[in-house]
């Protein structure tokens, strides 16, 4: 979680960088990962750690209740889609990996006419979205599900969806089971549906912070709380979902730094954002164009959408 004492940093806006390396790594940072890998986590705790994944992320919203992620009124400006979906009628979206709501609410808000499928890991979080006043039964469907084993077509039906996101989810679970995730909701999208994706991106600022006895794996880390996160390179990204079956229209990093001009600190962060369509039966996509908002990419999210590790 996060260290009260953790300083305030002030946002300078985003750059996009389609590179295959996000960043130019120190002599520290290098130094910092050769020693992550002085101490892996053991067979054995690691397969404890996914098969307790679902209590550990419960057990975070109740340490955390609905006061951890501020509400997400950024996404419409990043993703031009959600904009567009307050001007479409009856439009159905899927929030994969939920959490309390902080995403749904303000879209349920800004689109009277949008109906949203919500499901989470954590039940708790589920009760949480469903205890809002703002959670209509006529505008949500919250569920419970894990999405690496729980078919999504038990609450939602087959080729329904017009559009899914995955916000800081996928990171989450372990990399083996990505695939299934990605199918998962696949089954559930409309053909040339379109998923909207953000994550942690390869060299993370938060990928350092990592202590040694913390690493899974490449590029895989676990949080003292025990619950984990991948931080993923473009090429990975997109290959995930071609083999899901999705066609790529784009998957890049996005760049910012957070300074602290009091401390002279600066932190760099890297996320990565990609737009994916089902393909149709015919092979072919419907046409969802990279807009002037992607290649002229600003932002402001917060920082508050990382889970932090205090390691």
């Amino acid at each position: 979680m996060e260290d009260s004492s953790t300083p305030t940093f002030t946002e300078v806006p985003f750059q996009k960088k389609d590179s295959a390396h996000p960043r130019t790594l120190t002599d520290e940072d290098r130094d910092r990962l050769k020693k992550q890998d002085d101490k892996i986590v053991s067979d054995f705790k690691q397969q404890k750690l996914e098969k307790e994944a679902r209590r550990n992320w419960d057990l975070f919203y109740k340490r955390n209740s609905t006061n951890f992620f501020k509400d997400r009124h950024w996404t419409a400006r990043e993703f031009e889609e959600l904009a567009s979906s307050q001007k479409d009628a009856s439009l159905v979206l899927l929030e994969a990996g939920c959490g309390v709501g902080n995403f749904l609410f303000p879209l349920l808000q800004e689109n009277p006419s949008l109906f949203i499928h919500a499901c989470d890991f954590s039940p708790r979080a589920v009760q949480f979205v469903k205890d809002n006043p703002r959670c209509a039964p006529d505008r949500c469907n919250a569920f419970q599900c894990d999405l690496t084993k729980d078919d999504l077509r038990a609450n939602v039906p087959a080729a329904s969806v017009d559009m899914a996101t995955l916000i800081f989810v996928l990171s989450a679970l372990h990399p083996d089971t990505m695939p299934r995730a990605l199918e998962n909701i696949h089954r559930v999208l409309k053909p040339g549906g379109c998923v909207l994706f953000r994550d942690y991106g390869l060299y993370d600022h938060a990928m350092f912070r990592f202590a040694p006895g913390h690493k899974l794996a490449d590029s895989f880390y676990v949080r003292q709380d025990g619950t984990r996160a991948y931080y993923f390179s473009t090429d990975e990204l997109a290959k995930l979902f071609t083999t899901a079956g999705f066609s790529v229209v784009s998957s890049e990093y996005v760049l910012r730094e957070t300074v602290n001009k009091k401390e002279g600190l600066c932190v760099p962060r890297v996320f990565v954002q990609g737009k994916f369509v089902k393909k149709t039966q015919t092979g072919q996509n419907h046409e969802i164009p990279v807009t002037e908002q992607d290649e002229n990419r600003t932002s402001s999210v917060n920082d508050t959408e990382e889970h932090s590790c205090n390691t």
